[in-house]
């Protein structure tokens, strides 16, 4: 593409202008549906990397985020080119790498659940004094301990950003390579910014609660206090949020890629054409109850088959 914008400059500029108007609006369009595609990844994304740095020392909150955002542009600076040579190379491979994707999306989902489901809160607060413990104990290597949650939480943006990417290039991978490019980078660059700049303001929402709280106004307290209770809550609303769109981005993905459950969706869609809104909240109820369904699946299969290998050994 860029190639042959080139020679278009060379031939006659104003078509070149015409070209870069026409493509720069295309490009934004075609971000705009991937962004709304990867939203079920980002919310997931969010929660994950704002609870590794649960248990840092507040000092160090800043730090560790931006050591996790430079890991993060180096992940994508690798896989966008890779998606890149996938698609101008083999793009029969993009619908089966979506479609595991979607798969991987709804068994991390699930298994969100199932944890939640089979572990109780005790022993969910006990994990997180054990945390604690080691940030106030001065025998514990710091630097060590820091450094094991970046590469914890640089491992899981790669896995993340894979999927980001992938399901972006899954809505663009009929367009020419200079689409691909515009609209793979900008929801690189988006998508990074955007998280961890949300990550960076969520880790220090207690500190400005504090910070208010000490106030000599009553305003500036009553802010401060507000923003303490609403801090936890926060987290745990983007961590529901994030689980419940893996279900829905995942099931989606799995929907449009198998014949007979795009089929059954769109029938369900025609039975309820004729009342406003309720079309779209089926799709999306369908593509949540696959989500959940295969999660299920894939996690059972996962288990059962841990059973068969450790009654082997």
């Amino acid at each position: 593409m860029a190639g042959s914008s080139l020679l278009a400059l060379i031939d006659d500029i104003a078509t070149l202008l015409d070209d870069i108007s026409a493509m720069t609006g295309v490009a934004a369009r075609k971000t705009a549906v991937a962004a709304k595609k990867t939203a079920g990844v980002l919310g997931d994304d969010l929660a994950l990397n704002a609870e590794q740095v649960t248990g840092v020392r507040a000092d160090r909150e800043l730090p560790v985020v931006w050591a996790v955002f430079k890991g993060s542009v180096v992940n994508k600076s690798i896989i966008v080119p890779c998606a890149l040579l996938l698609s101008a190379f083999l793009p029969w491979l993009i619908t089966p790498l979506l479609m595991l994707g979607g798969a991987f999306l709804c068994y991390e989902g699930f298994e969100k659940v199932a944890h939640k489901m089979l572990h109780s809160r005790d022993e969910d607060e006990a994990e997180h004094q054990q945390r604690l413990d080691a940030v106030r104990n001065p025998e514990v290597d710091m630097v060590e301990f820091e450094q094991q949650r970046i590469r914890g939480a640089i491992r899981t943006d790669a896995i993340l950003s894979a999927e980001i990417i992938v399901i972006a290039l899954g809505t663009v991978q009929d367009s020419p390579m200079g689409i691909q490019v515009a609209v793979l980078t900008a929801i690189a660059v988006l998508m990074t910014l955007g998280v961890y700049g949300l990550v960076a303001a969520i880790v220090k929402l207690d500190d400005a609660g504090l910070h208010l709280l000490q106030q000599k106004h009553g305003a500036g307290q009553t802010l401060g206090r507000l923003i303490l209770g609403l801090a936890p809550k926060l987290m745990k609303t983007l961590s529901v949020l994030g689980t419940a769109a893996m279900f829905l981005v995942g099931g989606g993905i799995l929907v449009h890629g198998l014949p007979p459950l795009a089929v059954a969706l769109h029938h369900l869609e025609e039975l309820v054409a004729g009342v406003a809104g309720l079309a779209g909240l089926m799709g999306m109820a369908f593509n949540g109850v696959v989500g959940l369904i295969a999660g299920g699946i894939i996690v059972g299969a996962q288990s059962l088959f841990k059973r068969v290998l450790a009654g082997r050994g």
